[in-house]
């Protein structure tokens, strides 16, 4: 039988090669939901393609250029975040892809988690940021968190089958990004468009400034203890350029599991989206011909600050990974927008995991409060940052 699914932010990265997939299976997969934050014409133009029940468009302001455009077709339009985060309650929907950036994929995901829908989760930040609570209401609603990134889509694979007592440690691997190799002088006053060119895969701006930094490596790293229910001193990370290997497993007889495969999001996506078969894709093929030589090492944790930051926050717990989170969000921002220097988002992220409350014990609203006043005390600290 067809999975129906619901695919949060279709128009980007994730979204798109997730259609990819669905296009080249029509047999299994149906559309039912597709959301955009603001790329409406995209919308559009896959609401036609694919015949989805409904879309949702996250900007207001574009619902009447997507409803106009869609009044011929059998597709309901809605609009606005609140609307993004009840669509994926709906009876028909059987998956949900969260491909969501940052913050704003928490709410859907928890509210399809208590709907009872299995999640194929791309965005890494809803486990970031509330862990615990995410990973206690999908127990409880006995749902599936599928995932999609590939470091931990590889752990999923290494642990089919495995007791989860004989896994002594996790290898997140890590390609290393633009600036491998790089040193601090070389990195003052590097562009963004130096920061965007990733060496091996092609993702949405925000994922690829935090492959530039390792944040995103440790966001990965928080991600990987909740979704494997690990210590943090059970996970380590290790720079492998070659993006073949995707992570590995030790276990407590010594023996590893590695998966491996080329660099393309779509193995992942469609392995989450068929889970628990494996079917026959027209996938490229990996040829061992083709790499003489697979290389590891450890990172440069005195120089990509954000991942040694991120260990840190993961140790202190508490609400501390989720100001992590937003600071690295609004830093972020604001070095897209030439507001700060790279080297600058590490020092917005240190000042709000030094000044905002720490909380040991975090509801749901805490996490609300403790994201929304991160972002404001990064804003405030980026106003008198000096630029370089």
């Amino acid at each position: 039988m067809k999975k129906n699914l619901a695919i949060l932010g279709s128009t980007g990265s994730i979204g798109t090669q997730t259609l990819d997939v669905v296009r080249s299976h029509p047999d299994l997969f149906g559309v039912e939901v597709l959301t955009a934050q603001e790329n409406c014409d995209l919308l559009i133009s896959q609401a036609i393609e694919f015949g989805p029940n409904a879309v949702v468009i996250g900007n207001e302001r574009c619902y009447s250029k997507v409803a106009e455009s869609l009044k011929n077709y059998p597709v309901k339009v809605f609009a606005g975040q609140q609307s993004i985060a009840e669509i994926v309650e709906m009876d028909s929907i059987d998956l949900v892809l969260t491909a969501l950036v940052g913050y704003a994929g928490l709410k859907p995901t928890l509210n399809a988690i208590s709907a009872g829908k299995h999640i194929a989760l791309a965005n890494k930040e809803t486990l970031v940021i509330a862990g615990d609570l995410v990973m206690a209401e999908a127990r409880r609603n006995n749902v599936m968190i599928l995932p999609v990134d590939s470091e931990h889509s590889a752990i999923f694979q290494c642990l089919a089958g495995e007791n989860p007592g004989s896994v002594e440690k996790i290898y997140l691997t890590a390609s290393g990004g633009p600036f491998f190799g790089k040193t601090r002088d070389q990195l003052v006053g590097i562009t963004k468009e130096a920061a965007l060119q990733h060496p091996n895969w092609k993702m949405g701006h925000k994922i690829t400034i935090d492959s530039a930094s390792m944040m995103n490596k440790g966001l990965e790293v928080i991600e990987a203890r909740w979704l494997f229910n690990l210590l943090p001193g059970q996970i380590d990370v290790i720079i492998h350029p070659q993006s073949v290997v995707h992570s590995v497993v030790q276990f407590i007889d010594g023996s590893m599991k590695a998966q491996m495969g080329l660099p393309d999001m779509k193995l992942p996506i469609f392995y989450a989206l068929t889970y628990p078969n494996r079917v026959k894709s027209d996938f490229p093929r990996f040829n061992f011909a083709d790499y003489s030589r697979l290389t590891f090492e450890p990172p440069d944790k005195e120089l990509f600050r954000n991942l040694t930051l991120a260990f840190g926050a993961l140790l202190e717990g508490g609400n501390m990974p989720c100001v992590l989170n937003a600071a690295n969000e609004t830093a972020v921002g604001a070095f897209l927008n030439d507001r700060i220097g790279f080297l600058g988002i590490p020092e917005v992220i240190e000042h709000c995991l030094s000044t905002v409350p720490f909380i040991r014990k975090p509801t749901y609203d805490d996490y609300v409060g403790s994201h929304r006043e991160s972002m404001v005390r990064a804003d405030e600290f980026i106003v008198n940052l000096k630029k370089y």
